[in-house]
């Protein structure tokens, strides 16, 4: 059976180069047509169908407009319109992700060699089934190239993952893996991947391949294919890393609920230390009868007096306790039943206050707006009435216009006659 090295790692996310609307010097332009494609679809609109729907439900439920999401989804997380390349966001999510899958090398599977298009075969049939083992990587572009040196696979994908706290649907690798089935941590990603090299090493066997693990350090590798791993350990880490930002998010998120539930209780016992212990209280009660029914018998004549006298001045010291503190209790829950009642009275009746104040000022302004609205009109006739004016009799126009200007400076002139009259009258001048 023939052996081959599978490479299964992170790409760099180029869609132009994927699509080959950017022809890189390894790439034979005569073979291109022998590339199959999967799927190509934008990326913008890739992110409209999987996202706008949960972006206009969030939007919904906000009341303040600085919380809502006032452009696209994509344009929210990144910054940017949707482009042919990986974006990352502040919290380390990235637009999309590529893994790119390659079985054998080029000395024993590339062009020319005689496993070329076995290898091309391999990776069409796990092709076919990605989308299908992973519901939540949505796969908007997917190619096999057949024309650079060995056979492999771009597999472009946006990780979906479903929330309860924020926007119900969101870019999320995390979650994603999480609802696949993949646990949490940095190590889901690893469980991820070994799943699909499994997938990938079941098919070769098929196709009377052996698949090679992969190899653990550098050894015999060549400088160039030692890069391509360093590279890829390089993506893996910033996807960790990625992983790690999702969980603190969630830790932080715990944390605040946990603050608000120790809050909520801290008010709850607050009011039920309002509330009066009745049980307690009937308690005392049924002892001070008992007590009272002990000292009656007592006092029942002067021989039992004299003969219990320590025992009737126990009991009646007792009795004086108890009474105090019934006494003292049924006071203390008295008045704080009563300053309930009256915080209660007067919160209600100041929030009835601000309501009717509130109906008043929008009466007077519904009035200022109709007596503005008659204004305008006044002054918008007036207006068409003095251009009229200005074109047709220019002439008196001018005259209208000194005669208002006299008027004017007449006026003036008394209002200066009057304040002089009053500072005199006043013995100011």
């Amino acid at each position: 059976m023939k052996q081959k090295r599978i490479s299964f790692g992170q790409g760099k996310g180029s869609l132009t180069h994927n699509n080959r609307e950017f022809m890189a010097d390894n790439v034979d332009p005569l073979r291109t047509p022998q590339n199959i494609t999967f799927v190509r679809q934008p990326i913008g609109e890739a992110y409209e169908q999987l996202f706008a729907e949960s972006t206009a439900r969030y939007n919904d439920k906000q009341k303040r407009n600085d919380r809502k999401v006032h452009s696209s989804y994509y344009e929210h997380l990144f910054g940017v319109k949707p482009c042919n390349t990986v974006r990352t966001a502040a919290d380390k999510r990235k637009s999309f992700y590529e893994d790119v899958v390659q079985i054998g090398k080029m000395e024993d599977s590339g062009y020319g060699t005689e496993d070329f298009q076995l290898v091309a075969d391999c990776l069409k049939e796990y092709m076919e089934g990605f989308q299908n083992r992973n519901p939540n990587f949505y796969v908007f572009n997917a190619v096999l190239h057949m024309d650079e040196a060995t056979p492999h696979l771009h597999i472009d994908y946006i990780p979906v993952g479903h929330y309860k706290r924020g926007q119900d649907v969101q870019n999320g690798i995390a979650q994603a893996l999480k609802e696949m089935g993949y646990g949490e941590g940095k190590m889901a990603i690893a469980r991820w991947r070994a799943a699909e090299v499994e997938v990938l090493n079941a098919i070769c066997l098929e196709h009377g391949i052996k698949p090679l693990a992969p190899e653990k350090a550098r050894g015999t590798v060549e400088i160039p294919e030692y890069k391509e791993q360093r590279r890829q350990n390089d993506e893996l880490a910033e996807q960790n890393a990625q992983i790690e930002a999702e969980l603190s998010e969630k830790r932080s998120e715990s944390e605040k609920l946990d603050q608000q539930i120790e809050e909520k209780s801290a008010q709850v016992k607050a009011i039920l230390n309002y509330i009066p212990d009745y049980e307690k209280e009937f308690k005392i009660e049924d002892e001070c009868e008992q007590l009272c029914r002990e000292l009656t018998s007592l006092l029942d004549g002067k021989l039992s007096i004299m003969k219990h006298s320590d025992e009737i001045i126990s009991k009646a010291q007792r009795l004086s306790k108890i009474m105090k503190k019934l006494s003292d209790s049924t006071h203390k829950s008295g008045d704080t039943v009563y300053a309930l009642r009256e915080r209660l009275d007067r919160s209600l009746k100041e929030t009835e206050d601000v309501r009717q104040r509130l109906k008043q000022t929008s009466g007077e302004c519904s009035e200022l707006r109709r007596d503005v609205s008659s204004l305008q009109a006044e002054v918008d006739d007036l207006s068409e009435f003095v251009s009229l004016l200005k074109r047709l009799e220019p002439q008196k126009y001018a005259e209208v216009k000194q005669a208002q200007e006299y008027v004017h400076s007449q006026r003036e002139q008394e209002v200066q006659q009057s304040a002089t009259r009053k500072k005199k009258s006043w013995g100011l001048e």
